[in-house]
């Protein structure tokens, strides 16, 4: 993390002010954050984030995301975007941070696989699958904070109780809320606590690229960049399909349907206990259940 963070220099990024190495630990110094995390802003805060707000984090992070995907000396992908780890100043401009899990790759290198790690709900079914994390991972992952950002509601809903209040029986946020962009009732998922203060045009075409980052298919992903110009009008948002597809992904051992993994994942998620651990060795993660955080 200190290697990787002490070489990036962006408005949208932590920023390392010093470190130390005291008693066997690093520690890392950054700049004071005033307003916390985004996942404390959206559910425990008592006063909920305006649209404004949401905008201006949507299009921060996704500007930090573009610059380490294209802008540094070598490609930094992050593994780990999710609210938590998404800073918020004393303007709420947002700070992406914690590169605990990042890693550096020269450009037009292929990426190694290893052991998928991040936080359930924000993982790409591909990089469960293989551990091979890209861009595009990132992509799927900041697509699932913009439909956690406009819905106020977590990626993988493990309370029951909430889960069948808000989103039926579905606890996958990406699968709710398809299936409101199919019924034409994008409105329907915006946060509640919003009131309705927010514009509708805007909403749709937000909720439109936070679907298209949460495309199961890789290559049909836009790039952040991408992102950015259609976040800030400078580009058409693409043609999202109705219906959530489908796709299978091979690899060298298994041949398993994304939609089949990303239902596993849930069911793990829902049945597990707060202190119990489990594994999955066909897909070749752990998952410990106290943060939903893979190893």
């Amino acid at each position: 993390e200190l290697s990787i963070i002490g070489s990036l220099r962006h408005r949208n990024l932590v920023r390392l002010q010093g470190w130390c190495h005291e008693r066997g630990e690093i520690l890392l110094v950054y700049d004071l954050m005033p307003n916390g995390s985004l996942d404390k802003a959206l559910y425990e805060s008592r006063f909920p984030l305006p649209w404004d707000h949401r905008k201006k984090i949507l299009l921060g992070v996704a500007s930090a995301l573009a610059y380490l995907h294209r802008e540094c000396e070598n490609q930094v992908i992050h593994r780990d975007v999710k609210s938590s780890n998404i800073m918020l100043d004393e303007n709420f401009n947002a700070k992406l941070g914690d590169f605990g899990l990042a890693r550096q790759i020269e450009h037009d290198k292929s990426p190694e696989a290893t052991v998928a790690a991040g936080t359930m709900g924000y993982l790409a079914p591909e990089y469960l699958l293989t551990g091979r994390a890209t861009e595009k991972t990132d992509v799927f992952s900041y697509g699932a904070v913009v439909l956690e950002v406009l819905t106020g509601r977590r990626p993988i809903e493990k309370d029951l109780n909430v889960q069948r209040q808000n989103v039926g029986a579905n606890p996958n946020l990406v699968e709710w809320v398809w299936g409101l962009y199919k019924e034409g009732k994008v409105s329907s998922a915006a946060d509640l606590r919003l009131e309705g203060k927010f514009d509708e045009g805007e909403m749709w075409r937000v909720m439109v690229v936070g679907l298209a980052c949460s495309h199961p298919d890789p290559d049909a992903r836009p790039t952040m960049r991408l992102v950015v110009q259609m976040l800030i009008g400078e580009a058409d948002v693409p043609a999202v399909p109705k219906s959530r597809p489908t796709m299978s992904f091979s690899t060298s051992h298994l041949l398993l349907s994304l939609q089949d993994t990303l239902s596993d994942c849930n069911t793990l998620a829902l049945n597990s206990s707060r202190s119990s651990s489990w594994s999955v060795p066909e897909h070749n993660v752990v998952i410990r259940s106290d943060d939903d955080h893979l190893v």
